[in-house]
């Protein structure tokens, strides 16, 4: 590489392990083996790290990743970049905000925006930049031209996820290990199939244990999976389960770690669908893995409204979840969204009935605001709100621990707060 360029991540606690399988995918170009890259995880430490790397290298490329969430904290930051800094670096942005609205990413300030999956895509934006090209013409972006119009040059195609490692292991970034991309049922709420696609890819089991593999080399013992709903790991459309495959997996990570491994499926920070709940799935966890808990997402009580999220289960399907884990000596813990779109008290109350039941078997809610996420269905709808009755029930479950999650600041960024 020519120009010397270093590239600065914004290492934050809610986006490491995007940045973990990135920085993964440039360990694997042997053209950018001599890049320097800084992973500063505070705003005081990035502005460090900025001063450190201006000193030593010519280029400087500044990459975020960040959730809707997080739009308005990231605006601000940038903002101050420059002012202090101008336009001496190269801002990039991805992840699950940008892709869903490039034009507003890029009106916060960035250069481009990476849109959908990154692995490839930086690797050739890095290497173009360190020669000094038109980096411009690199597939899976968007920015705007000299006139200030948008362009954007396309998607990729979706990667093979063997292809590329699920973290950083030369940067020694190691984290929870990605094991399924995409979903078919394209929930309206969710950014995931819009983002990663409607087709299931699973990184193999051969895979997934090398990698395990070097994890256990390095004592890191504990198994975490990345995916949408551990239950559909292996399945061919994701909506048939794969025991085997499954059984296939869990019996291959333990037989690496050993005796003083854990895993940890169908828990943070992951979770399973309703009617994958079986004896069989929740028998598999029992067998393999450690974690007291599933987390199963129901999303709301009302069957009018889970079909209009376009959900493709039942309510009933969550109470035989939550009974089978329950019966199986596992913590139930519930994905409810409050405030989802067209919502009425009707629906509302059966939602409350429903978290009522569930409190009552010893299960607990993880709540949820609805937020409209760019590049879904409810992009623009707006929010169903909160109404007294279940503003009540949660001040009579909070005391009783039956509730956690940030439904609460969630619930002040959709309303602008």
């Amino acid at each position: 590489m020519t120009k010397d360029p270093a590239l600065v991540l914004y290492y934050t606690k809610d986006n490491k392990c995007s940045f973990r399988a990135l920085v993964g995918a440039l360990e694997t170009e042997k053209s950018l083996d001599d890049l320097k890259i800084y992973f500063p995880e505070s705003e005081k430490e990035l502005f460090s790290e900025l001063e450190k790397a201006e000193r030593k290298h010519e280029i400087i490329v500044l990459g975020f990743s960040f959730f809707t969430a997080q739009f308005r904290e990231t605006g601000i930051l940038v903002k101050k970049i420059r002012e202090k800094y101008g336009r001496r670096f190269i801002l990039i942005a991805g992840g699950p905000h940008p892709t869903g609205d490039p034009r507003g990413t890029l009106g916060l300030g960035f250069d481009l925006v990476v849109t959908g999956e990154g692995e490839e895509t930086l690797i050739r934006l890095l290497e173009k930049i360190g020669r000094g090209g038109d980096y411009t013409a690199t597939r899976g972006i968007a920015f705007l031209d000299d006139r200030g119009e948008f362009r954007s040059t396309g998607r990729r195609p979706w990667i093979d996820l063997n292809r590329y490692p699920p973290f950083a292991v030369r940067h020694k970034k190691f984290g929870f290990l990605e094991i399924t991309r995409g979903c078919p049922f394209a929930c309206y709420f969710c950014q995931t199939p819009h983002i990663l696609g409607g087709h299931l890819r699973h990184r193999s089991v051969e895979n997934i244990c090398e990698y395990v593999s070097v994890m256990k080399g390095r004592n890191l013992l504990d198994f975490r999976a990345i995916t949408p709903n551990a239950f559909s790991y292996g399945s061919a459309d994701g909506k048939k389960i794969a025991p085997a495959r499954i059984e296939e997996l869990l019996a291959g990570v333990k037989k690496i770690l050993g005796p003083r491994g854990r895993i940890y499926f169908g828990s943070f920070p992951s979770e399973v669908r309703p009617e994958h709940v079986t004896e069989e799935t929740v028998g598999l966890v029992r067998k393999y893995a450690v974690n007291d808990n599933l987390v199963i997402g129901l999303q709301s009580g009302s069957q009018r409204i889970l079909d209009l999220c376009h959900r493709g289960h039942t309510v009933e399907d969550a109470y035989r979840a939550v009974e089978l884990s329950l019966r199986a000596g596992f913590k139930a813990y519930v994905d409810i969204i409050f405030g989802l779109p067209e919502e009425t008290l009707e629906d509302t109350r059966l939602t409350i009935k429903v978290i009522n039941d569930f409190a009552g078997m010893g299960a607990r809610i993880h709540a949820h605001y609805f937020m409209p996420l760019p590049q879904t269905p409810f992009a623009r709808v707006p929010t169903g709100g909160m109404n007294p009755e279940m503003k009540k029930m949660i001040n009579r479950l909070i005391p009783k621990g039956m509730f956690f999650g940030e439904w609460e600041k969630q619930e002040r960024i959709a309303r602008g707060g």
